[in-house]
């Protein structure tokens, strides 16, 4: 039986290598019943692996796991989740092609006469999202017509329909719209009332502060330190993550100078997604789009990136009127545009491939002459992306899929750097890395403006528009309904204007 004072899950002495990549080394580690433990440390520091080898996705090659006192190995993630550990990991794991009730059931299907009872699970499906405040969605819609946020919500359905004891939150808010964040903060509230332990994942510090009541420090595989929240500054703990000091976390803006227009957008719409949107963006700016998640943010990069088809309104890109027609129209030598996706593991990378591959996807012009790949081009290539971002990686033919999610966002975004784009699309380039990554890509996107490229940045994080942008419109309801700029723009001034309150707000 398992004592009061002793530890949920304690793990003594455990280590586990990848090759030749030590990806933990003899870490010591435990949280208990009832509180939410807070997991900090940078992309490639050993927290996925960590929670993987909790979940019973890897074995520890040494050491042991305690689980209510008793030595565990799990030999599968099934295994786990019937002794009641279940995790959220970063990669959702739903199946597009089904319902939303067939995922969150997926694993536990309520069955009568042996068969799945189709009504027992839509109610269980929508008891499930009731509790989550997504009453909105309903059970039987497909998966993949979801956005990325209401898929999230979806998933964290799915890990309560499995009545966890231990839940693992691996990055389960970065793609969730403020609404559904205050909804998860409840819930783990309300979890830990209950006696429900979590392990929380987060590179937002402020996520980490409002819900946890511990937190664990890794670095380089090993676990630095844990402590109770409240006992280290900020500054203090981003120094343990990444073992040095953090100097300014957004590089100094550029003095506001006239500049001349490389793209104008004018009365653009689309299937009432996008309403009559006006702007123009000048040569080496930083223009940010604001304003809460689900406004046309996504659907206006998609648009001008030629991904959308009946797109209505006028374009003008580096003097050529009209928009792309397709991504391969939008990258070429007349527009020069890149877009850097939302989602980089679906629709920015080939997981399976090498990261010398993916590296050249978009710009095999540069390594091909008539058809045939120039080898030393080939190579001089994939050295120039991989030292151009710093990407950590073994070997250049390991495929993608091996690297920290970190170093996978700096394959993405150096493929689109090759074309030597004029104007980059940035679609939330940060989300769920971590902070020195982040200000790797804050410091990149600085240094491109400074060289003459135009940057359109739509992040859900209003402290990077506040923080990065020489400009930031603001959309709501598929139009811009404010432009903030220089000193205007602040943390405050963008909530305001993405409720539409104040300042002459729309009626």
């Amino acid at each position: 039986m398992q004592a009061k004072d002793q530890p949920l899950l304690e793990m003594r002495g455990v280590s586990k290598s990848y090759g030749g990549v030590r990806a933990l080394s003899e870490v010591n580690f435990s949280c208990h019943a009832g509180s939410t433990h807070g997991i900090l440390g940078e992309n490639g520091a050993g927290k996925s692996t960590l929670i993987k080898m909790i979940a019973g996705v890897l074995r520890p090659d040494a050491g042991e796991m305690f689980y209510r006192g008793q030595n565990v190995q799990f030999a599968s993630a099934a295994e786990a989740s019937a002794a009641g550990i279940v995790c959220m990991f970063q990669e959702l794991s739903l199946i597009p092609d089904l319902s939303v009730a067939d995922n969150i059931c997926l694993l536990r299907p309520p069955r009568r006469f042996g068969l799945i009872d189709a009504k027992a699970q839509r109610q269980r499906a929508e008891a499930l999202l009731a509790r989550l405040h997504c009453e909105d969605l309903d059970p039987r819609a497909l998966v993949r017509d979801l956005s990325l946020s209401r898929r999230q919500m979806v998933e964290i359905a799915k890990a309560l329909a499995q009545e966890p004891q231990l839940l693992i939150l691996d990055e389960a808010t970065s793609a969730l719209t403020r609404r559904d964040v205050e909804t998860v903060y409840g819930l783990l509230g309300e979890l830990r009332s209950q006696g429900v332990a979590s392990l929380f994942i987060s590179h937002r510090m402020a996520e980490v502060d409002a819900l946890c009541d511990r937190l664990s420090v890794f670095r380089n595989g090993q676990h630095v330190e844990s402590f109770a929240k409240g006992a280290k500054s900020e500054a203090e703990i981003v120094r343990l993550m990444i073992g040095r000091d953090v100097t300014a976390k957004f590089p100094p803006k550029a003095d506001p100078v006239p500049r001349p227009v490389v793209m104008t957008v004018q009365d653009l719409s689309w299937e009432g997604r996008l309403k009559g949107l006006s702007f123009g963006l000048g040569k080496g700016e930083i223009l940010g789009l604001g304003g809460l998640d689900g406004q046309g943010q996504k659907e206006l990069l998609l648009a001008l990136f030629g991904v959308l088809k009946a797109v209505r309104g006028r374009v003008e890109i580096n003097g050529i009127s009209g928009l792309p027609t397709s991504p391969y129209a939008a990258k070429t030598a007349t527009t020069r545009l890149a877009l850097v996706p939302e989602d980089r593991k679906s629709e920015g990378l080939m997981l399976a491939l090498p990261i010398a591959d993916n590296l050249v996807a978009a710009a095999m012009d540069r390594v091909a002459r008539g058809g045939i790949i120039d080898r030393a081009a080939l190579a001089a290539t994939i050295a120039e992306g991989i030292a151009r971002l710093q990407i950590k990686a073994g070997s250049p033919e390991d495929a993608v899929a091996t690297l920290s999610g970190g170093n996978q966002q700096k394959v993405v975004i150096a493929k689109w750097l090759m074309i030597g784009p004029d104007i980059i699309l940035l679609n939330d380039p940060t989300r769920g890395i971590d902070i020195g990554t982040k200000q790797e890509i804050y410091r990149m996107m600085r240094e491109l403006a400074d060289q003459g490229k135009s940057i359109l940045f739509y992040s859900s994080d209003y402290a990077e528009l506040s923080g990065c942008c020489d400009r930031v419109i603001v959309l709501y309801d598929g139009q811009v309904i404010r432009t903030l700029e220089g000193a205007a723009i602040t943390d405050e001034a963008l909530v305001s204007a993405a409720l539409n309150i104040g300042q002459g707000a729309a009626a």
